[in-house]
């Protein structure tokens, strides 16, 4: 095991506010909101890609206490590249006022959308900011956590072939967690709710076509529901291990796929390629299957709509929130591994040393809320552990964010040996990253 030192690089903003009564402290507090559409025309479509299935936006929250300001981005893509982070990270800084370490870039990991995002994002991400910024007005922030199962751990032994394999396993971790964050205007009005909760977007993937999935059909709902300008923002908790808990047609799409594949004498059984590549789509059952994740996408997203909804309306604290905004970042170093075979899983992988490899570990403090971040994808029991050791009661774990770790998956240290393709695949050597991200994140969250 070996926990390399954290190298601290702690960009502190302001000290907190002294407390105050909470008529006060809200009135100094003021918020803003935006969402611009960055859907790619039909003449722009990025390779690979047949069409538009649904709109995708960049969706934006600005906070300021009069004294320092923050901004929490959620952009429905795969992944936010680390250049991507340190451009407009500047660009925030330099234009808004805006610390590095109090901007949380976030993507919401939808797999119908590029990882590595192409035109002028940068672009369209300041504008949001800049909007956002121009509709601050005094606001009241308040929280509150509800329950969804449209989630289920994929890690699982197949019961046929007796190893590892992805499937619904009923009995794995989970976290069922729905954290929301209202932010009002002072007659009640919603200006944004900032969302978390761990799932793949996955559903559309075979689809070839862009879309939001499961976060943006969720956003849209929740929109709609609250009417005006409010602006719905998801970001992705810990799903590294977490699939939609009804993923039957992705299951009988790569079936179909891998005996197509199968008459013309190549076997994909252990090596999906990307998206639906491959797939007769003039297939009827291949169309009612496609129709049906369509659906299926909308379903989900109306179903963790609801909850959402669910808490803003009746599970939210009513406690006093402070008008401090405090952030703060670190890098985890950790070392690395190298596969040398391949496969996607049910066989135990070999590997070589290869050398170190870093996380971004971020905290942002809103009052009494502790947001923590990570630039990779972690498996649940780590955000689990992270909020069961955390000495503040509202915390949670946005991972995807500020950039993309090196690193692959970031497994929990009960999750090396699983023979599945997030643990296979991962550059992380055992006995690093679980201890090191609680750990990190709880050192930024103490001293903000």
């Amino acid at each position: 095991m070996r926990l390399l030192a954290l190298a601290m690089a702690v960009l502190v903003t302001i000290p907190a506010l002294a407390a105050a009564p909470s008529e006060v402290a809200t009135a100094a507090f003021k918020a803003g909101a935006a969402r611009v559409d960055y859907t790619p025309p039909a003449a722009k479509l990025p390779a690979g890609f047949l069409g538009v299935l649904d709109q995708i936006y960049v969706r934006t929250l600005v906070v300021d206490n009069g004294r320092s300001r923050a901004a929490l981005v959620a952009i429905d893509a795969g992944g936010i590249p680390t250049d991507l982070y340190q451009k407009v990270s500047a660009r925030a800084a330099r234009e808004f006022n805006i610390p590095p370490a109090q901007l949380l870039l976030s993507a919401t990991h939808t797999h119908s959308v590029p990882f590595r995002l192409e035109g002028n994002i940068e672009d369209q991400i300041m504008q949001s900011l800049r909007t956002a910024i121009a509709r601050l007005e005094p606001a009241r922030i308040f929280w509150g956590t509800g329950v969804s199962y449209i989630n289920v751990n994929r890690d699982i032994v197949d019961p046929v072939t007796n190893r590892w394999w992805e499937g619904p396993n009923y009995q794995g971790t989970s976290d069922k967690t729905v954290a929301v964050m209202r932010v009002e205007t002072a007659a009640g009005k919603p200006i944004a709710v900032y969302a978390n909760y761990a799932v793949h977007g996955v559903l559309t993937g075979t689809l070839d076509k862009i879309s939001g999935d499961i976060p943006g059909a969720t956003s849209r709902y929740v929109e709609e529901s609250l009417g005006g300008d409010a602006v719905a923002l998801w970001t992705s908790g810990a799903a590294g291990d977490q699939n939609p808990i009804f993923f039957d047609q992705t299951y009988a799409l790569r079936e179909i796929r891998i005996a197509d594949y199968a008459k013309q004498g190549k076997d994909i059984s252990n090596d999906m390629p990307p998206g639906g590549q491959g797939l007769d789509r003039n297939n009827p059952r291949v169309q009612v299957l496609m129709k049906q994740q369509e659906q299926m996408t909308l379903t989900m997203g109306q179903m963790l709509g609801e909850e959402i909804l669910h808490v803003m309306r009746d599970s939210l604290e009513k406690a006093p929130v402070d008008a401090t905004i405090h952030g703060a970042e670190s890098k985890l170093s950790c070392a690395a591994r190298k596969r040398t075979d391949s496969g996607r899983g049910g066989y135990a992988g070999t590997y070589v040393d290869d050398g170190e490899v870093s996380l971004r570990l971020g905290a942002l403090r809103i009052g009494d809320i502790y947001l923590g971040a990570v630039d990779g994808e972690v498996y649940s029991a780590i955000a689990q552990r992270l909020k069961r050791e955390s000495p503040f009661k509202h915390t949670l774990l946005s991972t995807l964010t500020d950039g993309s770790a090196p690193t692959g998956y970031i497994p929990s240290e009960d999750a090396y040996g699983r023979n599945v393709f997030t643990v296979l695949s991962s550059r992380l050597k055992p006995g690093c990253a679980e201890a090191g991200i609680v750990n990190g994140l709880l050192t930024l969250m103490r001293g903000l």
